[in-house]
């Protein structure tokens, strides 16, 4: 399977590195580094995320936690689509 990115994943992952960078750049990109592997992971596990329930396909729509990050996916046929990525402390992206 392959991984594709939402544009709104895209500017999630932005906005995430951008707001730590200003106070910590090594801890930025450490986050950065975290995401990118957890996501790599569903190459070879797609089903390790939780099924969001309240969603129309739960059985295709799953939430990733990497530390304190929420990464959203879609498992399609042959790939697997990044949907959104917040911190815990946000409020839960809209798909």
């Amino acid at each position: 399977m392959n991984i594709q990115y939402s544009p709104e994943a895209i500017d999630d992952l932005i906005r995430l590195r951008e707001f730590i960078a200003v106070k910590n750049p090594y801890a930025a990109k450490h986050v950065a580094e975290k995401l990118l592997s957890g996501i790599e992971k569903l190459k070879v596990f797609p089903e390790i995320g939780l099924p969001v329930q309240r969603s129309p396909q739960p059985e295709k729509i799953r939430d990733l936690f990497v530390t304190n990050y929420t990464v959203r996916y879609l498992i399609g046929d042959d790939s697997i689509f990044i949907l959104r990525v917040w911190h815990g402390k946000e409020i839960e992206k809209d798909l």
